[in-house]
Order: C-alpha cells, then sequence, then structure tokens
C-alpha cells in the first residue's frame, strides 16, 4: 500500500483541544495539500487545474456538517478530489468532441459551401450548352430530359417520329457533355453537325 493510499485510509486525528471542523480542514490544508494537489495533477495532467481541484475539494470539505465523518476527513478529502477530477476530466471529453463536431461543421459548410459554387458553375454551363442547340434539339431534350416526357409523348408534341426525338436528345447529350469538357462552341457544333 502506497504513502498515499495509507494517507487517504488513516483517520484524522483529532486535537484534544476539541478542534473545530473549519480548524480541522485548515489543518489538512496545511499538512496536505501539496500531496492532494499532486494525487489530483496525476489524473489530469495540468497543475493549475489541480490546484483548483484540491481549492474546491476543500471548499466541500468545509460545508460538510456530519460529525461521524469528521474522522476520516483527510481520506474524505482525498475522494472528493477524485471525483472533481474525474468530472474535469469528463468534461474535457465534452468540450473536446463538441469542438471536434463544430470544426467538422464548419468543414462541411465549407465544403458544401464550394460544392455549391461548383454545382451552380455546372447547371449554368450546361445551360448555356442547351441554348446552343438547335432548336428541334433543344425542343426534344428539354421536353424528354427536363420535362420528364415520355418519348412518345414529344413525338406527337413535336409531330416527329420516336426515332428521331431519340436521335434529337443523343445528339444534345452528346454536345453538353463536348461543351461541359471544355470543348469550344464551333468545335461541339462540328461534332454535333457529323451525327446529323
Amino acid at each position: 500500500m502506497s504513502t498515499l493510499e495509507r494517507q487517504q485510509q488513516d483517520p484524522v486525528p483529532q486535537s484534544d483541544g476539541g478542534e473545530s471542523h473549519a480548524e480541522c480542514v485548515s489543518r489538512l490544508f496545511r499538512e496536505h495539500n501539496r500531496a492532494l494537489v499532486s494525487f489530483v495533477n496525476a489524473r489530469l495532467k495540468s497543475e493549475p487545474e489541480a490546484r483548483e481541484i484540491a481549492q474546491e475539494a476543500y471548499v466541500k470539505l468545509l460545508q460538510l456538517d456530519t460529525p461521524e465523518v469528521a474522522a476520516f476527513l483527510r481520506a474524505y478529502l482525498f475522494r472528493i478530489a477524485e471525483n472533481l477530477a474525474f468530472d474535469r476530466l469528463r468534461q474535457r471529453r465534452s468540450r473536446g468532441r463538441l469542438d471536434d463536431l463544430l470544426s467538422l461543421d464548419e468543414l462541411n459548410l465549407e465544403a458544401s459551401a464550394e460544392r455549391t459554387a461548383i454545382a451552380r458553375e455546372e447547371l449554368a454551363l450546361i445551360e448555356q450548352a442547351v441554348n446552343e442547340l438547335p432548336p428541334k434539339c433543344q425542343q426534344a431534350f428539354r421536353q424528354h430530359r427536363l420535362a420528364d416526357l415520355p418519348i412518345d409523348e414529344v413525338a406527337q408534341r413535336m409531330n416527329v417520329s420516336e426515332r428521331m426525338v431519340r436521335k434529337h436528345v443523343a445528339r444534345a447529350l452528346v454536345y453538353i457533355r463536348l461543351r461541359r469538357e471544355g470543348t469550344s462552341r464551333a468545335a461541339a457544333q462540328a461534332q454535333l453537325d457529323q451525327l446529323a
């Protein structure tokens, strides 16, 4: 058994003069404060926090008004300090997790804002490419792909065959892909004309 464990278990000897509770706590502070701070510091790995916890433990001990515990104040003091240190560690972990979540949220917001900006640029590029399509090709693409109409209905509306609607939509998709890849309008138009 270590000295510290013995100190925690040994009762605090009472003076014959009938020492008051406050005097007993004051004596504990003088005689055992260094050991208590070391005990707490071993758990928290922070001397300032260990001193703060030790001080809080003395305050709690002073508030204690239970005569039957008076003989074991030193052990009780160390138990209070240990519980406070445990609470502090739990707070640190919670704060750490919260900080991690907050920084993750910030990263997600930044990434989300970046993705939104990229998506807007992409959408603007697609819209521009659709607007550059020949009228019949544009009409077939908008009705089938954007309005989600079936091929046969688009064919009826445009008064063309279903095969022609498929050809217009395929040409539109090729043209949009070329423009998204950075092909110039003239080069993409030339390739579209070859598909006619």
